[in-house]
Formats: structure tokens, C-alpha cells, sequence
């Protein structure tokens, strides 16, 4: 269980406001100046000394990703924050915003120093007012403060730092389909290569991060890259967090290292499932768009990236949505179906035309309407799309599908027999 001295967000719930005079009590903005006199290699260094991984659901290795970045002073290089969360049972960088939004705001100052970028957009979901206005503030603060701005911090560095609210497309928490978005352009993805760190943001070289990424920035260079790593097990390193909903007795929001067993986090920190371990069904470990696990993995799964990779599901958001028994699992996965055919783009056909037949297939299961060869057919088709779109939002909406089926088959076709025999 983490410790308090080693957590990362001690404002995560509020409990004190959210200004630059409680942030700097905090420890925010400590000698900033410091960190970037010690120069964009040592930055960097410390970075993939971490073993952070992308806190937005792929888990690439952000360091790694950083050095990607031309070094070339003549660059016109930027940072895009990914705010515009919208993945169903994700609910972590709200918090973030909304309570320590000084952590962010440093934390864009010292990415962007790493990736000599002057220059950063923080791209935030259109239904997030509050959090906007709460953003915005602190941003002010920071520049009336000279934290950003001219002579950031007095370190010597220039460097802006802009809010843009989106219009509420989950598809333009793609990140190619936020430049496009940012740049005034429909929110539709682009094809790759090229990527974002050779032309991204008006064709210049961009590097796109999660909220929670680059907020852990700042703690992870005072602190020291192996310090952050000491946490979790191998590639699988740091604090996270996770937003825990659904059938437990405390829905929260927590801060705990990272390998933590699924179920000790459910228990210590969400008051475990309604009814108690045994009425457990099954649960999504990573935000909507993963698979589900039943209860028998749950028993014993690591949250962590590989160790979900290995139960053919995947840590994503680590939004982790809890079901019990009382659940009907072939309508909330329909349910997410829906959510899936409505925000697609429409871009590419698979994604576009199967999207919306998986959820009407799901539905004609729901209804007790369907054989063991539609199910057959469903899961054909979501082969057809997995892997066959530009982005991942078609294997978004087949992944919770497969994972439903691939666990749960038999208990649904006795349903449906007896549905049948009842007509």
C-alpha cells in the first residue's frame, strides 16, 4: 500500500483550494528554475530512468517518446496535453484539474523545456466548464506569478502555455484527431506515418500527453527517476490512478502503486463490492474500451500493464468498473456498444458500418432474440474491424464485446435456450 510521503496528488480530493499560494505549500513550483538549469538530456535521463509509461491508456514509454523530438533550437517544436476525457468510468484527470492544476502547469513547463517546445496547448473536454474555469485561473496565476510566460521561473526560458476547449468528440482524445481539432479541422484522425513528432500541430513537430503524464513530471525530476521506479514491478513502474466505480460500497479515486493486486485496491480503498468478494461478476480493469475479466481472474490479476496484457484484457485508464452478480453483462456491454457506434467518426467503413451492427446485434442478444450463430457472426465481425481502422476506436468497440464472449459464452447461450423454450 503507498505511503503518504510518497504520494504524488495530496490535493486529489480537495480538501484545500486549489491556488498558487496552497500549490506552492504543497510543494509545487519549488525551485522549478533548478530543474531546468540541469539542462533537456538530464531531464530526459531522469524520465527513462522512471520507467514512466503514458498515463492515457497506450503506456508508452514517456521518456522514450520525448527523445523523438528534433533538438534543433530553430524547431518550432510543441506539447499537447490530452484533457478531453471521455472514456466511459474514467474520471482521474478531472480531479486532477479541477484540485492540483499547478502540478499540471509545471509539469507542461519542464515537458516542454525537455522537448524545446515554447509553446503548449492544453486540449480539455468541452463538458469539463468548471474544470476549464478552474484551469484557466491557475494559468493566470502562473503568468501574473512569472512562472510561464517571458523568462519562465527566471530560468531563462520562454515558453506560453494555452487552455482550448473541445466540442465534446470522444474520438478527438485520438491524438492525431485532437491536432486536427485544434487546428479547426473536423475531429477525424490522420494516417501514420507521418507521426505527430516529425508533423504534428500545423505541421510542425508535436509531442501529445495525458494529463496525469505530464503532471507526475515535476515530482518524478525533485524526487529522482529511481525513486519513481522503486514503485510497481518492471515496465511496470510509479504511483497511478485509479478511478474505481460501479457495485462497490465508496466509489473513489485513488493514488496507489502501480502492481497493486485488483482486488487488495478494491477492498482498502472502494470498501470492496456490494455483497461482499462472492458477489462479484466481473470487472472492466482499465476504462471501457478494454475487455472484461470475470471473478475467478480478479481473485489474482496485478494492476499494471502487462499483467492485465496477460489476462487478454489491458490497464488502459485503470478506471476500474466493478459488476456483481445482480448485472446483466449482455446489456451494459451493449450499453458500451452504443457509446462506441455513436462517437465514431465515421471515417473509416469498418468502424463506421460495424459499429453500429455490433450494437444492434447486442441488443438482439439482450432481447433474447438471437442463436449461437449470431454470436458466431458477432465475433467474426469484430475480427473484421480489429486492426482495420486508422485509430483504435473500432477496436475499442470490439474488445468489450470479445471480452464478454470469451468468458461468459456458455452462461449466455443457456439464456438464450431458455428464452426460447419460455416463448
Amino acid at each position: 500500500m503507498l505511503k503518504e510521503k510518497d504520494k504524488i496528488f495530496n490535493n486529489l480530493y480537495g480538501d484545500k483550494s486549489y491556488s498558487l499560494t496552497d500549490a506552492k505549500n504543497r510543494g509545487d513550483w519549488d525551485q522549478t528554475s533548478d530543474l531546468i538549469k540541469k539542462g533537456s538530456d538530464w531531464i530526459i535521463e531522469e524520465m527513462k530512468k522512471s520507467e514512466l509509461r503514458g498515463r492515457g491508456g497506450a503506456g508508452f514509454p514517456t521518456g522514450l517518446k520525448w527523445s523523438f523530438m528534433p533538438k534543433d533550437p530553430n524547431s518550432n517544436n510543441y506539447l499537447v496535453v490530452n484533457a478531453d476525457e471521455s472514456e466511459p468510468g474514467t474520471c482521474k484527470d478531472r480531479d486532477m484539474i479541477r484540485n492540483e492544476p499547478h502540478k499540471l502547469i509545471e509539469g507542461c513547463l519542464l515537458s516542454s523545456f525537455a522537448m524545446n517546445a515554447h509553446n503548449c496547448y492544453i486540449y480539455i473536454r468541452g463538458e469539463y466548464f468548471n474544470e476549464a474555469v478552474v484551469l484557466q485561473k491557475a494559468i493566470d496565476e502562473a503568468y501574473d506569478a512569472g512562472l510561464v510566460g517571458k523568462n519562465a521561473c527566471g530560468s531563462g526560458w520562454d515558453f506560453d502555455i494555452y487552455l482550448h476547449r473541445g466540442a465534446g468528440a470522444y474520438i478527438c482524445g485520438e491524438e492525431t484527431a485532437l491536432l486536427e481539432s485544434l487546428e479547426g479541422k473536423k475531429g477525424q484522425p490522420r494516417l501514420k506515418p507521418p507521426f505527430p513528432a516529425n508533423k504534428g500541430l500545423y505541421g510542425s513537430p508535436t509531442t501529445v500527453n495525458n494529463v496525469e503524464t505530464i503532471a507526475v513530471v515535476p515530482a518524478i525530476l525533485r524526487r529522482g527517476g529511481d525513486w519513481f521506479s522503486s514503485f510497481g514491478r518492471t515496465k511496470n513502474t510509479g504511483t497511478k490512478v485509479f478511478c474505481i466505480s460501479g457495485h462497490v460500497n465508496k466509489p473513489c479515486n485513488v493514488e496507489e502503486e502501480m502492481s497493486i493486486p485488483l482486488k487488495e485496491l478494491i477492498e482498502k480503498h472502494a470498501g470492496g463490492v456490494v455483497g461482499g468478494w462472492n458477489n462479484l461478476k466481473a470487472i472492466i480493469p482499465g476504462g471501457s474500451s478494454v475487455p472484461l475479466i470475470p471473478k475467478s481472474t480478479c481473485d489474482t490479476v496485478l494492476m499494471d500493464f502487462d499483467s492485465l496484457i496477460d489476462v487478454k484484457s489491458g490497464l488502459g485508464t485503470a478506471a476500474v468498473i466493478v459488476m456483481d452478480k445482480s448485472t446483466d453483462l449482455v446489456k451494459a456491454i451493449a450499453n458500451l456498444s452504443h457509446f462506441y457506434k455513436h462517437e465514431s467518426c465515421g471515417q473509416c467503413t469498418p468502424c463506421r458500418e460495424g459499429a453500429g451492427w455490433m450494437w444492434r446485434m447486442m441488443e438482439k442478444i439482450a432481447r433474447g432474440e438471437a442463436s449461437s450463430h449470431d454470436i458466431d457472426k458477432l465475433l467474426d465481425v469484430t475480427k473484421q474491424i480489429e486492426g482495420h481502422t486508422i485509430c483504435a476506436l473500432g477496436d475499442a468497440a470490439a474488445w468489450p464485446i470479445q471480452g464478454l464472449f470469451r468468458h461468459f459464452r456458455d452462461e449466455i447461450e443457456d439464456q438464450l435456450i431458455k428464452k426460447v423454450r419460455a416463448a
